[in-house]
């Protein structure tokens, strides 16, 4: 159940992957990931957390960067993700000066990432006719915070 409605075929799995397999594209804002991975820790034995959106084709990261990167400072080597067709034309890179998604999927791929919120992804929604936040897509997981491998 999603509070948008959008294309049945833009979600193609939902599944715990390899973290070392996602590929960001955006630097993060140090303090928000720090925050939130000692916020994850706080919780004794687990936490509930939105999936990483990814590409399904590329594994570009969409949407998640912090959340990946909190993960990964973690020592977590699953992520709950959400594959996605990034290719549809339901999914937008920004309104007021979008980048092209081949662009971004090449960044991706290169060591160089681009400055934090570089993007703004969003989903269309059928129903309100509008574009949304493109987090409408996560799914939410239950992750054992027992299996937080490194302490800062």
């Amino acid at each position: 159940m999603y509070s948008i409605s959008f294309d049945n075929d833009l979600i193609k799995e939902v599944k715990l992957m390899d973290i070392d397999l996602l590929n960001p594209h955006e630097k993060i804002i140090e303090r928000r990931k720090t925050s939130l991975a000692k916020f994850i820790k706080s919780y004794e034995s687990y936490y509930i957390i939105s999936s990483i959106v990814c590409c399904h084709e590329t594994l570009l990261i969409i949407d998640g960067h912090h959340r990946y990167f909190a993960l990964k400072e973690l020592g977590f080597n699953k992520v709950p993700v959400t594959l996605i067709d990034y290719k549809s034309n339901s999914i937008r890179t920004g309104s007021k000066s979008p980048l092209d998604k081949q662009f971004i999927v090449e960044v991706g791929k290169s060591s160089k990432l681009l400055e934090p919120k570089s993007t703004e992804h969003a989903v269309f929604c059928n129903s309100s006719k509008s574009w949304e936040p493109i987090i409408l897509l996560s799914s939410m997981f239950k992750i054992d915070t027992k299996e937080i491998t490194k302490i800062k």
